[in-house]
């Protein structure tokens, strides 16, 4: 028996029959430019839907990908729908092990602006890693934009993420953990407060003080993706992490100092109000 995305699938299939907007099964599997041999296949139940055919369908025929993964909403979207769903293209291997792809940081303006043309994410660099939670799931990868995230991240590190599904943002999105958020103009890496559920926002916070928190709405979102490592190419040594430890507490020491001085000033003044 075969998943319930394809279950799915098969039931957008048949409706697409019904109201014959395709003539026949071969003629469907023709126009995605699949084997009709190989959608019997899946129309049997003796193998599931792969990514791209889904990908394909929901080009070609509109199918709804909320509808297929989780069950909601209508079989097929609206022109409405439409114009903001971003398909998310996937690339594997001849294995149909999904690869990790690479968005590296000139590449961050047009990935923003790109509504899924496949043909751009293919030509984006893909990597593999060992660990087997990389394997189950869509995962990407981004350069670090800027210093925004400092000291946690730097610029030049990648962060390696995994694919939040849209219908998982309002209850999904976990407080203060980092993200890579991808808008209508701009790729960035922030720690994120949820808002979802009461102005339909996300606030992004960055780790460097220096920069200021600000909001973006739901509308204006196309992905999120969860940071789940970093992979840098800074390797500091015992030497540099002694001396930064060290400018942090000369810094924390004239810090006390300055505050200690203006305690005594308040507390001069405070006297001489107090005197007759």
């Amino acid at each position: 028996m075969n998943n319930v995305v394809s279950q799915r699938f098969i039931k957008c299939h048949n409706k697409l029959r019904e109201e014959k907007r395709v003539r026949s099964s071969r003629a469907f599997a023709i126009s995605l430019d699949y084997l009709p041999q190989s959608l019997s296949e899946i129309l049997k139940g003796r193998r599931d839907v792969t990514v791209e055919l889904l990908r394909k369908a929901i080009d070609k025929y509109k199918m709804n990908p909320v509808y297929l993964m989780t069950g909601d909403g209508p079989m097929f979207m609206t022109e409405e729908s439409n114009q903001s769903f971003r398909v998310l293209t996937t690339i594997q291997t001849p294995n149909d092990d999904e690869l990790i792809v690479h968005v590296p940081l000139p590449a961050h303006s047009a990935y923003a602006a790109e509504l899924g043309d496949p043909s751009f994410v293919q030509g984006l660099p893909t990597f593999g890693l060992p660990d087997y939670k990389y394997k189950v799931g869509t995962h990407r990868s981004f350069d670090v934009p800027g210093d925004s995230m400092e000291p946690t991240l730097f610029e030049g590190d990648k962060v390696v993420c995994s694919f939040l599904e849209p219908t998982l943002w309002e209850s999904g999105i976990k407080d203060n953990y980092a993200y890579v958020v991808v808008t209508r103009s701009d790729v960035v890496v922030r720690r994120v407060k949820n808002l979802i559920a009461e102005s339909k926002e996300l606030e992004l916070v960055a780790d460097n003080t220096f920069y200021q928190s600000y909001r973006v709405s739901l509308s204006d979102l196309r992905e999120i993706w969860y940071v789940r490592a970093r992979i840098t190419p800074f390797l500091p040594s015992p030497q540099n992490i002694q001396r930064y430890v060290h400018e942090e507490m000369i810094g924390l020491k004239e810090t006390i100092a300055q505050q200690g001085k203006m305690i005594n000033r308040l507390s001069a003044a405070i006297d001489r109000l107090g005197q007759p």
